[in-house]
């Protein structure tokens, strides 16, 4: 699987909360670093989206059950804990896409609420990537949009980690995406 200039890498929310010692880690969640690392410099179009919340988020609660709408405080704008991995290569030149900004709303996918389709058109993009955390949310509602909008879109499975509550989600979400005609690939499957 070649790269070519219409492929885009959508790197999606390696954020220091998300990772061990954050508010809403995910297990092994820093793993996805080197991976994603190595796959940076073959990509010419890369994207990274975060979580970019106000401190009065809706999902945000006291006694939070993990689960959609109910998370610990997490990916607080201008805070340590929304920023990217300290291992992360993260260009100065490299777009980035705030979600979840608006405290009224949840938004997982990195296409909520964004300019990231009218980017990516611009762009001439065909083909999408996606990594990164966490797979039973972000990544797969970023990836089922991006198939939704049109883009053939490949979900790289050893670049995520998912948070996995209920036990048996992240086998859902890759279920779910291959039933939307994602394809689920390795990086060792990429022409790297």
């Amino acid at each position: 699987m070649p790269m070519e200039a219409t492929d885009v890498l959508i790197v999606v929310d390696v954020q220091n909360d998300f990772c061990p010692g954050g508010a809403l880690p995910v297990a092994d969640g820093h793993r996805v670093v080197p991976v994603i690392n190595s796959m940076l410099a073959q990509f010419d179009n890369v994207v990274f989206t975060r979580d970019w919340h106000p401190f009065d988020h809706c999902s945000f609660d006291d006694e939070p059950q993990f689960v959609d709408g109910s998370w610990p405080e997490h990916c607080v704008e201008d805070t340590p804990g929304a920023e990217f991995h300290g291992d992360l290569r993260v260009g100065l030149a490299v777009p980035v896409i705030s979600k979840g900004t608006d405290p009224d709303r949840e938004a997982y996918s990195g296409f909520d609420e964004t300019a990231l389709r009218e980017r990516f058109d611009a762009w001439g993009i065909r083909r999408v990537f996606v990594c990164g955390l966490a797979t039973d949310y972000c990544v797969k509602h970023t990836a089922l949009d991006a198939k939704k909008f049109g883009f053939d879109t490949t979900v790289i499975v050893d670049a995520c980690r998912g948070v996995d509550n209920p036990k048996g989600s992240v086998d859902a979400a890759l279920a779910e995406m291959r039933a939307a005609g994602i394809a689920l690939k390795t990086s060792e499957d990429l022409d790297l």
